[in-house]
């Protein structure tokens, strides 16, 4: 019997592995850290914890950490270096990632990479193949060894000595901590400043913390999760690409663009996913504007010879 630890690092070496997935070792950190994340998170439902300003920013917020953060920086520009920026652009889009918890912009890399290799084959880390649950979220609650995968698919990123610090010791983590707290504490200040009592301030703060930081940050989560998870399952194909990938609307327009993932599996470097004209891409839309302010440079754009390479045989 094989444990999940070994056969990935082997595979990451190239082997082809019949792996049995009976006996997992569990990442009881991650298990313990998304539980006790989704019951804070569930504190939104407590009227004590509810404020107008929370909300807003919470829908802001899932605009500013997942759009800029995770789909344009973590995404296309990191990942599949679909355009070029610069390098103050990309540490402030990575900074903004990180606060979503998503772990270090070289995992990140290293793990993205590695499911488009080997795109719902044995291999890949997160395919609805093994089970929809696994797609979503279980494959993150398994213990894997960060440096072959990172070695092997993430090299360029880890060079980066700003990326480099940010995966050393968890700096990553205490980033996106350290936002949490600023949340609770401009909050709570704001307030205070505005002539609240202390209760009235803290309650304030807390609500701040709940809705625009804790639910945030569990609504990236469950939005990122749904492209690996529902755009493998359900939606129609522009294009036969030899995995199951499938171009979702309603995770497209929820995840800014994303859904759109049989476009982006037939063509990843590309910084354009929605091909077809009724196809927003609105993270596409956010490069657009960093192009015409002279951001975005190198800029990949969909292949002309798609509809010929993955032409349906029939």
């Amino acid at each position: 019997m094989i444990d999940v630890r070994s056969a990935v690092v082997r595979s990451c070496k190239g082997d082809v592995l019949d792996e049995e997935w009976h006996s997992l070792k569990w990442m009881k950190a991650n298990i313990y850290g998304f539980s006790v994340i989704h019951l804070l998170a569930a504190l939104a439902f407590l009227p004590w914890f509810f404020s107008w300003t929370g909300v807003i920013l919470l829908i802001t917020g899932c605009y500013v950490f997942g759009v800029l953060g995770i789909n344009v920086c973590f995404h296309r520009l990191l990942t599949h270096r679909s355009f070029s920026c610069p390098r103050w652009l990309e540490y402030a889009g990575a900074t903004l990632a990180v606060c979503s918890v998503q772990d270090s912009p070289s995992h990140w890399v290293a793990l993205h990479r590695r499911h488009h290799q080997f795109a719902d084959e044995e291999q890949d880390p997160h395919s609805p193949v093994r089970s929809f649950f696994w797609a979503h979220m279980g494959w993150l609650l398994i213990k894997i060894d960060d440096a072959p995968l990172i070695e092997r698919y993430a090299k360029d990123i880890e060079r980066d000595p700003f990326y480099r610090w940010l995966d050393k010791r968890n700096n990553w983590l205490i980033v996106a901590l350290a936002s949490w707290v600023a949340y609770f504490a401009i909050g709570f200040a704001a307030a205070a400043l505005s002539g609240a009592s202390l209760p009235d301030s803290a309650q304030f703060g807390a609500s701040v913390l709940v809705w625009g930081a804790i639910l945030r940050t569990v609504v990236v989560w469950h939005l990122t999760w749904s492209v690996n998870s529902v755009t493998h399952v359900w939606g129609y194909r522009n294009y036969e690409t030899p995995d199951v990938s499938r171009n979702n609307a309603i995770i497209a327009i929820l995840v800014s663009g994303e859904g759109w993932h049989n476009n982006h599996h037939a063509d990843q470097r590309s910084a354009r996913h929605g091909h077809k004209w009724w196809e927003l891409d609105l993270t596409w839309l956010v490069i657009r504007f960093l192009m015409l302010l002279g951001l975005a440079k190198d800029v990949a754009l969909p292949s002309p010879t798609l509809d010929a390479k993955f032409r349906d045989p029939r």
